[in-house]
């Protein structure tokens, strides 16, 4: 049985790094925010942790592996519910909340099985991505000629452009 600090680091950890991609979310007007996405990572670094009792880290046992798919499958259906797709084929939003939202999840098993330097270069990537990434995104397709050219990757969408991002 793990010890109540380290019990207690990775569920705050997961909960801090859940939190911290979902207040960007929020900020983000997006339907997901901090409490939900802070609540995956809680979950599943509990599950993990509470899967994982063998001190081997190179080893991940049977139970922990049914776990960590279990989450993964699980997290699929609160992403899906996310998604919306109005109107015509392209016209799909809440692909990046999904995704935050699979991502919370990968963070809390990280957090659960105490892999600390994965835990910490998942949330820089992630925070660099969704922070800088729309502008990013924008200033690449006004350079490369993209179909969001004119919009300056603007997350309205004119009628008939694809809109696949959120």
């Amino acid at each position: 049985m793990l010890p109540w600090w380290e019990m207690l680091l990775r569920l705050g950890v997961a909960a801090v790094a859940g939190g911290l991609i979902g207040l960007n979310r929020d900020l983000q007007g997006k339907p997901i925010g901090m409490r939900t996405l802070a609540l995956v990572g809680v979950a599943s670094a509990l599950l993990v942790a509470l899967a994982d009792q063998s001190a081997d880290l190179d080893h991940v046992s049977d139970p922990t592996s049914r776990v960590i798919q279990g989450i993964l499958t699980g997290i699929g259906f609160l992403g899906a519910g996310v998604i919306v797709h109005t109107g015509g084929r392209h016209d799909v939003h809440g692909l990046t909340t999904a995704a935050c939202t699979w991502l919370t999840a990968c963070i809390g098993i990280a957090c659960g099985a105490g892999q600390w330097p994965g835990v910490l270069a998942a949330m820089a990537i992630t925070l660099a991505v969704l922070i800088g990434g729309h502008r990013l995104e924008g200033l690449l397709h006004r350079l490369l000629g993209g179909k969001d050219s004119e919009g300056g990757g603007d997350e309205t969408k004119s009628k008939g452009s694809p809109a696949v991002e959120d």
